[in-house]
């Protein structure tokens, strides 16, 4: 089946021009053309992949992102006139997979697509694995992180970080490795980027008193998913 993708854009001709890019490369494009029509066709069609703008009129594409994230893992890849770090922080931060500024290249765009695609595919053939290190349960199939049975509440790229880390406990990763695996084809991403929701990822599994520090840092190397002594994996 041909993957399916959502378009919330209020530029006609900006929609049009993606809808063209996107069905050439064998995809099935949907348009809308304001938030509240995004999170309710996003609700009743189950997309593969939502390209949403920013600025768009009655809800906006960040409170899109925003809520579509706690009810799925869909992949969301953001666009915007907004240029400043600040404004990439925020949306990667509510949950989108990637970003984009205009203007921007269609091409660039379908490539993102494209990788976007790929990621969440290799994703689902991995399997419903729950990854448990001591207390620590990371469950990606269902988008869920528990600490002694008490849930976390994480943004789509803590997460993803976190599913990276816990993959393979001990394990030290570079942030490049992690910029790599977690934020793909953007390579515009900073190693602050990713000590910034290291650091957010830290504050809140090792929220409460008693709890292990669960993500160290090894200096000079990168960040590495710790196993308490005498937890089993």
């Amino acid at each position: 089946m041909s993957p399916r993708i959502l378009v919330a854009e209020d530029d006609v001709k900006q929609a049009r021009l993606i809808r063209i890019y996107l069905e050439r490369e064998g995809n099935e494009v949907q348009i809308v053309a304001d938030g509240r029509s995004a999170i309710d066709r996003a609700r009743s069609t189950r997309p593969d992949l939502i390209v949403l703008d920013v600025m768009m009129p009655h809800v906006d594409g960040l409170d899109v992102c925003r809520i579509l994230r706690t009810e799925s893992q869909v992949p969301i890849l953001l666009l915007t006139a907004r240029t400043t770090e600040e404004d990439m922080l925020l949306g990667l931060d509510l949950g989108a997979d990637d970003y984009m500024t205009k203007p921007y290249s269609p091409r660039e765009l379908t490539a993102r697509v494209r990788a976007l695609l790929r990621r969440a595919k290799a994703a689902g053939r991995s399997g419903p694995t729950v990854f448990r290190v001591g207390e620590l349960e990371v469950d990606p199939a269902r988008f869920e992180v528990r600490v002694a049975g008490d849930p976390v509440v994480l943004t789509g790229k803590e997460f993803a970080i976190l599913g990276v880390l816990a993959e393979e406990p001990g394990r030290v990763f570079t942030r490049a490795q992690i910029i790599d695996r977690v934020f793909g084809f953007d390579q515009n991403v900073m190693e602050r980027t990713v000590d910034a929701h290291v650091m957010n990822l830290r504050r809140k599994l090792e929220k409460g008193p008693g709890r292990h520090q669960y993500v160290e840092t090894v200096y000079g190397r990168g960040y590495r998913l710790t196993v308490p002594s005498g937890a089993a994996r």
